[in-house]
């Protein structure tokens, strides 16, 4: 689940590719097979076809459009290690996300240091993982994505204000 930084506000969130054929986005429907689709889009691109029941001549899964913030993954992060859970924020200001790896013990890691930390103090993980296998790198909002009506303060004196596309500066 994607949290946006309010407390006790969530959001759900669906994952999807684009086919590198048709390029209509088709749902993917669990994490693991996501990250194992972007793990590896570079040397095996995705297509229709490589989803079950899925061709490029049917319609999309959904639109690529502003009826939800949509934010795109950099492709080739690796799939996060087994029994770790990998999780990306969105700030509630919408100004970008922010990722962390969750341990089996419960331990969060929020960098490739506290990563490298970890594994060395619990060296039972150094034979199958290393921190090379953990990336921090997060998905992009698209700004076109976000609520119109949004308002993001720059400074307590200054805003930003969406209104119809634009944006005007104002005062508090």
């Amino acid at each position: 689940m994607v949290k946006n930084g309010r407390l006790g506000a969530c959001w759900t969130y669906m994952y999807a590719v684009q086919c590198g054929k048709c390029l209509k986005w088709r749902q993917i429907l669990t994490q693991e097979e996501f990250e194992v689709i972007r793990a590896n889009v570079s040397k095996d691109p995705f297509v229709c076809n490589n989803k079950l029941k899925a061709k490029c001549d049917d319609p999309a899964d959904l639109e690529f459009d502003s009826s939800r913030t949509w934010v795109m993954d950099k492709p080739d992060v690796p799939k996060t290690p087994p029994g770790f859970q990998r999780d990306v924020i969105l700030r509630k200001d919408y100004s970008k996300m922010d990722a962390h790896y969750t341990s089996p013990e419960g331990k969060r890691l929020r960098s490739s240091v506290e990563v490298a930390t970890f594994l060395d103090e619990n060296p039972e993980y150094k034979k199958s993982i290393s921190v090379a296998d953990f990336s921090f790198i997060t998905p992009k909002v698209v700004p076109e994505t976000v609520p119109k009506d949004f308002v993001r303060k720059l400074r307590p004196e200054k805003k930003i204000v969406k209104h119809g596309g634009k944006m005007f500066f104002g005062s508090a």
